[in-house]
C-alpha cells in the first residue's frame, strides 16, 4: 500500500486520506469521493466563499475549489435543476434560504447530510444547533429524520436611506412608493421577493400567500414600484453602485446589512432601518445536491465554512451575521422580522415580475 502512494507529498497524502475516510461515511453516496475527482464545485451568493476562505479549504485537502455565484433564487433554482440533467456540470454543494430549500427538498434535489461529519456545529449558537426547531431542514422519513441543511448566516432585508435627503429615517415600507421619490429609488430584481414586498405593503394577512383574487393588486401595486425605481440590481455590489451614480434616497436591501456594510466603506453617509410592518429576513444554509459527485468534499466544505476565519470574514468583511457568534448589530427584534416561508406559485411570481420589469402594461403583465 504505501508503494502505492509513494509519489504523494505529506499532504496531499493527508487529503486522501481524510476525503477517503469520511467517503466511507457520505450519505448516499454513488461513489467513494476522493480528491482524485478534481474539483470541488460550489454554487453560492456574492461574499460567501471568500479567495482566503476557498485558499485555506484547498491547502487543507489538496483539491480544487470551483465557485459559481448566483443572485436570485430563481436562478439557483434553474442551475440545481440544469444539474439534474448534467451531472458532469453539476454541483457539489450550494447555499440556499430556508424557504426556497423546501422547494427543493419537495422536488428531491438534495440529499440528507450527515451532521455527524460536521464537528464545527458544536460551536454555532444554540438557537441554530437545535435543527428541527427551524422550520424546512428536518424531515422524518423510513430512517428517522433526516437534515437537510446546515446554518450559516442570516439578514434582514431591510430599508436603505440616504441621510442627506431623509432628515429623519423612513418609518414604512410604503415610503418606497412615495411619489415624491420617483427616480430615486432601486430596488432588487427579484420576483419572488417583490410580491411579497408588494404584499406587505398592502397589508395582507402573510406576504407569502397572495389570495388567488388578489394577483392583480400586487401587480399594479408592484408596476408602481417599477415606476417609481430609478434603478434595479441583482448583486450587493451592483446595488452600490446604482445607489452611488443616481444620488439615490432609498433602497430595499435584499441584501440587508451586507449592503450596508459595501455602501459605507465606499464613503455614503447612509443609515439602515427596519419598517414599522416589519423586514423580511433570511437564513440561508448549505446543503448538497441529489447528484453531487464529491459527497465527502461538501461535508469538509460545509464544516470548514463553520470555521473561524469564514464566520469572522462573513461579518468583518460583509457585515452578514454569522450563526456561531451574536451580531453585534442585531438584525431586528423577533416581531420585526417576517422569516423567508414557501410561497404558493414561486414560477408565477417571477414570470409576472419578468414581464413587470420589462415596462408591460398590467394587461399584459396578467396575460396567461
Amino acid at each position: 500500500m504505501r508503494g502505492l502512494f509513494a509519489n504523494l507529498s505529506p499532504a496531499r497524502w493527508l487529503a486522501l486520506l481524510f476525503v477517503t475516510v469520511l467517503g466511507l461515511h457520505a450519505p448516499n453516496a454513488r461513489s467513494t469521493p476522493s480528491t482524485e475527482a478534481g474539483t470541488l464545485r460550489v454554487l453560492a451568493w456574492p461574499g460567501y466563499a471568500e479567495p482566503e476562505v476557498v485558499s485555506s479549504f484547498e491547502a487543507r485537502t489538496g483539491t480544487r475549489v470551483a465557485v459559481t455565484v448566483i443572485d436570485t433564487d430563481e436562478a439557483l433554482w434553474q442551475r440545481i435543476g440544469e444539474a439534474e440533467h448534467n451531472p458532469r456540470g453539476g454541483y457539489d454543494v450550494f447555499a440556499v434560504n430556508t424557504a426556497e430549500l423546501q422547494r427543493h427538498i419537495a422536488s428531491n434535489r438534495v440529499q440528507a447530510i450527515q451532521v455527524d461529519l460536521i464537528r464545527n456545529v458544536q460551536n454555532q449558537l444554540p438557537r441554530f444547533r437545535k435543527l428541527s426547531g427551524i422550520p424546512g431542514l428536518v424531515r422524518s422519513g423510513p430512517r428517522g429524520e433526516q437534515v437537510f441543511g446546515i446554518p450559516y448566516t442570516y439578514s434582514a432585508m431591510g430599508l436603505i436611506y440616504d441621510k442627506r435627503q431623509w432628515p429623519q429615517p423612513p418609518q414604512s415600507v410604503q415610503a418606497l412608493w412615495d411619489p415624491a421619490l420617483q427616480g430615486k429609488v432601486v430596488i432588487y430584481n427579484g420576483g419572488t421577493h417583490n410580491f411579497s414586498l408588494a404584499a406587505q405593503s398592502l397589508g395582507w394577512a402573510t406576504p407569502f400567500r397572495i389570495p388567488e383574487g388578489q394577483w392583480q393588486a400586487a401587480a399594479e401595486q408592484l408596476i408602481a414600484l417599477r415606476r417609481n425605481a430609478v434603478s434595479v440590481y441583482r448583486q450587493p455590489e451592483e446595488s452600490v453602485r446604482l445607489f452611488m451614480r443616481h444620488h439615490a434616497a432609498l433602497m430595499f436591501a435584499n441584501y440587508g446589512m451586507q449592503q450596508v456594510q459595501l455602501l459605507r466603506a465606499a464613503g455614503a453617509d447612509i443609515g439602515y432601518v427596519i419598517p414599522r410592518e416589519g423586514a423580511l429576513a433570511w437564513l440561508d444554509c448549505w446543503a448538497i445536491p441529489r447528484n453531487a459527485r464529491n459527497v465527502a468534499l461538501a461535508h469538509a466544505w460545509i464544516d470548514h465554512l463553520l470555521g473561524p476565519q469564514a464566520s469572522q470574514l462573513l461579518v468583518t468583511r460583509q457585515g452578514l451575521h454569522s450563526t456561531v457568534a451574536e451580531a453585534s448589530t442585531p438584525a431586528g427584534s423577533a416581531q420585526q422580522l417576517l422569516w423567508l416561508a414557501p410561497v404558493e406559485d414561486a414560477p408565477r411570481r417571477e414570470r409576472l415580475w419578468s414581464r413587470i420589469h420589462s415596462g408591460d402594461r398590467l394587461g399584459k403583465v396578467m396575460a396567461p
